[in-house]
């Protein structure tokens, strides 16, 4: 028995997701799977092209449990090999086109990838590497020499499904951490994880004829428990290769989107579209947010603004604890992620890795059947990431802090790593964000802690203003010092042009911190 063992769900998977994805094609093969931009690919197409991939994989000799890398933006291939790779037995490995050259070099060969399709948009990011990887290079809309052609190669390849049977413990997809520094992580999620998480997509709508549209790419796990769930239901995905806020508008409005998964500053981008409300978004029925806290007032705005109802996912890639809140019918508990998902049970724990008393703030610790099969080839950090309660039931650490209000409801207050120790005082860097965003010039806002001689460190506020606005820094600061206690209180606000995010909105707050602690 592995590491990992997580709750027993309420009834067991009957079939894989590919499974499920071979049938739906059978079913409505004329139907749309895929389109992104101008390519518009049927259901007939789509399984076409992705045994293809498969039998293409084969030919260069991949097995079972191989690991297959892709750095791509999103496309119709992208898609194509992400279900490729799991006809032929193989697991997924989407890189982060976010990360630098060496810490994607470092994914490759943690991984073992034996493959790696490349898109011409990053061949200058993968350059520096591609020599020493030891993977076959296939590219995707490019010709060069020591890479195989993507169209060649399925050119050469059958129709025909290859049908390579999978087992529940296969590996699905690794899906990697930043990797700004050290070995990056590789989440591994098994064939038997990605199968239960399909018990939301009948209930979500997304064997209803969907029409999801998805902004955020392909190798992250925002956007694959909503693309997998999609064509699981037999329904379309659209996929954005970048996203722009009008251009998503348009698309709603034109191709009648009725499900759609963004994250918190994608929401207010789109919210704060000039003519926002010319566009005739009546045909959404879901709109999803995850990755993190979608801020009170912009759910507010979307409830008032933005057809159909908006439900928000508190969660981990590696799985565990997952909280939601559905907004439209809970909206006195906007400040809130929600309560605990189906089977899944939090507990908060303190320092001493005991649980804290109801109402009082620890780091939250989540157990559902829907967990990770570990970090691939990392039992060390699997076994970090564990905590066990007083019956031996395996949890695992967000390294997240909140507390439970007493109605059952998770409020969130910081990353652990995120918290600011002033003077021996606990200060959360979420609840001086929240105050910093009060202010009608701020558009957004960041806290980090900075060395401080008398206090070891102390908050400092950055923050972006609202085009036009001259109110100063200063001014700025006391505004929000007045709405503080004394021990809480900004040491001093800085303005920034934007703040660095992560391609799925998270604030790199790694960064913001780096110059202050270099020396």
């Amino acid at each position: 028995m592995g590491l990992v063992t997580p709750a027993k769900p309420a009834e067991a998977p009957q079939k894989t997701v590919i499974d499920a994805i071979r049938a739906r094609a059978k079913e409505a093969p004329d139907k749309e799977a895929i389109v992104c931009g101008d390519t518009r690919l049927s259901w007939a197409e789509f399984d076409t092209r992705s045994s293809r991939v498969a039998n293409a994989l084969i030919a260069l000799g991949v097995g079972k449990g191989d690991r297959i890398a892709v750095l791509s933006p999103n496309s119709t291939a992208y898609a194509e090999i992400f279900i490729g790779t799991l006809k032929a037995g193989a697991c997924v490995v989407p890189l982060s086109t976010m990360a630098s050259s060496e810490a994607l070099e470092k994914m490759v060969k943690d991984s073992g990838s034996k493959v790696l399709f490349l898109a011409d948009h990053y061949r200058d990011l993968a350059a520096p590497f591609l020599d020493g990887i030891g993977a076959h290079c296939v590219a995707l809309d490019f010709d060069a020499p020591g890479f195989d052609s993507y169209e060649t190669l399925l050119a050469d390849q059958t129709d025909s499904d290859p049908m390579v049977p999978v087992d529940w413990n296969d590996p699905l997809n690794i899906i990697y951490s930043s990797g700004t520094t050290g070995t990056p992580k590789g989440i591994l999620h098994d064939h038997w994880m990605r199968a239960i998480q399909m018990e939301r997509a009948e209930p979500s709508g997304y064997c209803d004829d969907a029409r999801t549209l998805l902004s955020t790419p392909l190798y992250s796990n925002t956007t694959i428990v909503s693309f997998l769930p999609t064509l699981f239901g037999g329904s379309t995905v659209f996929l954005m290769a970048k996203f722009d806020a009008r251009k998503y508008l348009e698309i709603v409005e034109k191709e009648r989107i009725t499900h759609t998964m963004l994250v918190p500053v994608q929401y207010k981008r789109i919210m704060d579209v000039p003519d926002f409300d010319t566009f005739d978004l009546s045909s959404m029925r879901v709109k999803f947010s995850t990755s993190a806290p979608l801020r009170a007032d912009v759910k507010a705005d979307v409830l008032a603004r933005f057809p159909g109802k908006l439900i928000e996912y508190y969660g981990l890639t590696e799985g565990g604890g997952t909280t939601i809140l559905v907004a439209d019918e809970m909206t006195d508990k906007l400040h809130s992620v929600g309560q605990p998902g189906p089977g899944t049970v939090i507990k908060l724990i303190g320092p001493d890795g005991h649980e804290v008393p109801q109402g009082e703030i620890g780091e939250i610790c989540g157990r559902s059947p829907t967990m990770m099969a570990g970090y691939f080839g990392r039992d060390d950090l699997t076994a970090e990431y564990i905590w066990r309660d007083e019956n031996g039931d395996m949890y695992f650490r967000s390294g997240d802090m909140g507390h439970f209000d007493e109605d059952g409801f998770l409020i969130l207050s910081d990353r652990k790593k995120d918290m600011i120790i002033s003077g021996g005082l606990n200060i959360y860097a979420n609840d001086l964000e929240l105050i910093l965003l009060r202010d009608p010039d701020v558009t957004d806002a960041a806290v980090i802690g900075i060395p401080s001689d008398q206090w070891g460190e102390t908050p400092l506020g950055l923050v972006v203003r609202k085009p036009g606005s001259e109110k100063t820094a200063e001014e700025i600061l006391a505004d929000a010092n007045a709405q503080l206690g004394k021990s809480h209180r900004l040491a001093q606000v800085e303005i920034r042009d934007t703040l660095p995010r992560s391609s799925i909105g998270k604030i790199l707050k790694r960064e913001l911190r780096a110059p202050f602690w270099a020396d």
